[in-house]
């Protein structure tokens, strides 16, 4: 009776030893395969700064503006220059033939001051055409995301309150937008 006893610990041992590693696939399984949500949340910023196109994007948007404010400082110095040349031939000059130049020089900043902010202007209208693409390609995706998910909506994960990390699909999102983008009639950066 006490060999039996001690099979049937050795046999109790074995079950439960399989019975974990059942449960630990059963619960690896379910790691891969994300059990439906009916409501999930998405980090917006992070998708957009976090996709390729987004990285692109920002990239060239800090290029950009990079060679704006280089731009900006070359000419504040030769504006600057003109105006010290233009203040030291004041003492030379008539008072009429300065004044016209002085105008002229003001004329010439504002000029100057209207192109760079038109410049400046463009850059924004870049970025909001390059999110609004953006957008177009990541709609699509985010409804296939929410009916692979068999969710009812999406909400910005910085507006909720409390959530568990299950239903942040923001890491999912962002692999399917690249993907959606990596196909070569998807929008370029």
């Amino acid at each position: 009776m006490v060999a039996w006893r001690r099979g049937s610990r050795r046999l109790g041992l074995r079950s439960l030893i399989l019975a974990g590693l059942m449960l630990v696939g059963v619960a690896a399984s379910a790691q891969e395969t994300p059990e439906p949500a009916p409501i999930l949340t998405l980090d917006q910023d992070r998708l957009f700064l976090e996709s390729d196109f987004g990285k692109a994007v920002v990239a060239r948007e800090r290029a950009d503006t990079a060679a704006l404010e280089q731009e900006n400082r070359r000419i504040e110095a030769e504006l600057v220059a003109e105006e010290q040349a233009l203040t030291d031939l004041r003492a030379t000059l008539a008072a009429e033939e300065f004044s016209a130049r002085a105008e002229a020089f003001d004329a010439k900043v504002e000029r100057i001051r209207a192109e760079q902010d038109a410049k400046a202007r463009r850059l924004t209208e870049r970025r909001d055409a390059d999110r609004k693409a953006f957008l177009e390609v990541v709609v699509p995706v985010l409804g296939a995301l929410l009916g692979d998910r068999g969710a009812t909506a999406i909400l910005d994960k910085n507006m909720v309150i409390l959530s568990l990390s299950a239903v942040d699909v923001t890491d999912e999102a962002i692999a399917r937008v690249n993907a959606a983008l990596a196909k070569p009639q998807a929008p370029a950066p």
